[in-house]
């Protein structure tokens, strides 16, 4: 019992029922305010604002939009100007100032179908370089956009002429700890993950998770690669070691399954603590915790150095919804604070608890 008592507890605080589809929540930098993002039925987009106050969400600001919404981030703008960049149903990348929502500030057709993804870097005081922002879409095209660069991508990585093109479900910044360094690493519907190096615009690496790939999250943005993880169908996911890479073998991995969760979702690290993520699944979030090897790095047979992967443990898991928890996000101001959606219609402010003692 005190054992028990011990572990991190997960609790839903707030619960906001809406009358529309939610596809993603992103808390607004500097502040107690979320963003949710998502479509109506009448397949128009839904962006509103909240703000946690006594123990509620008030709305603050709604706006209805052409087309549906479908993913946000505000990785890509300064701490001062908080823009929210969205990719929506219509494949356009719009940046919204949210002072000023009549109109965006920045819009661009960045792909022919449905935006599926988006994350941004060099905003926020994280990662060194240029604020970019990078669009993983249906067409199996995966494009790298400058704000201040106008309808026209500053990188694209698409399939070669003839080639299939896979759905890209997730995409992700890392690695960017200079002005000169970053990657990006995408996840598509069959399995296959690729680590795209943007100073050499290269392919850095590839793999296959043997599964879909909904999400994939490098543990920081803004350090040398350290690790990523990557959720899949069949309530699988991957954590991959990425600070040795072997020539043929790779990056070493570990695959754990989190019982009853069906489709991991989500994986979001916590902010405070790189080696804590949570990962949601159909209606259930699962709270882990990565542990180093004493060596992260051996020789083969051939004296050629490859990593050593360590080992994951399941700290808490909660079952909230009764539909798929789409999104979540953590709190960069307040540790232990979860936003998360479903699609049951609700936006929950959780609190995770215990997580400094960890």
């Amino acid at each position: 019992m005190v054992e028990a008592l011990d572990k991190p507890q997960i609790i839903a605080h707030i619960e906001k029922s809406v009358n529309y589809t939610l596809f993603d929540v992103k808390w607004l930098p500097c502040s107690a305010k979320l963003v949710v993002l998502g479509s109506h039925p009448k397949d128009t987009g839904a962006l509103q604002l909240y703000e946690v106050s006594k123990g509620e969400l008030k709305q603050v600001l709604e706006s209805e939009k052409r087309h549906s919404f479908k993913c946000g981030t505000f990785g890509a703008s300064s701490l001062h100007k908080r823009r929210l960049a969205t990719g929506d149903f219509g494949g356009r990348l719009n940046i919204w100032d949210l002072e000023h929502i009549a109109a965006p500030v920045y819009s661009a057709k960045a792909h022919d179908v449905i935006v599926n993804a988006i994350d941004g870097c060099g905003g926020l005081g994280i990662g060194g370089g240029a604020p970019e922002l990078v669009t993983g879409s249906r067409d199996g095209s995966v494009k790298v956009w400058d704000p201040r660069q106008k309808d026209f991508p500053v990188a694209c990585m698409e399939p070669a002429e003839g080639e299939s093109k896979r759905d890209c479900w997730t995409v992700a910044f890392g690695n960017s700890f200079s002005d000169t360094e970053r990657c990006v690493c995408a996840g598509y519907d069959n399995g296959d993950i690729k680590l795209f190096d943007l100073r050499t615009m290269s392919l850095r690496w590839e793999t296959n998770a043997k599964n879909g790939v909904c999400c994939v999250e490098f543990d920081r943005k803004d350090i040398p690669m350290n690790k990523l993880v990557a959720t899949t169908l069949e309530s699988k996911f991957s954590v991959y070691d990425l600070r040795t890479q072997h020539p043929t073998k790779g990056f070493a991995a570990l695959t754990e399954k989190a019982l009853k969760a069906h489709t991991l979702w989500c994986v979001r690290h916590l902010p405070q603590n790189r080696d804590i993520f949570m990962t949601s699944g159909s209606g259930t979030l699962h709270l882990w915790k990565y542990s180093y090897p004493d060596h992260r790095v051996k020789e083969d047979d051939s004296g050629k150095k490859m990593g050593v992967v360590g080992s994951v443990s399941l700290l808490q898991n909660v079952t909230l919804a009764t539909q798929p928890i789409s999104s979540m996000d953590w709190s960069p101001d307040k540790e232990g604070l979860l936003a998360c959606c479903s699609f049951d219609q609700t936006v929950r402010v959780c609190i995770v608890t215990k997580l400094a003692r960890i």
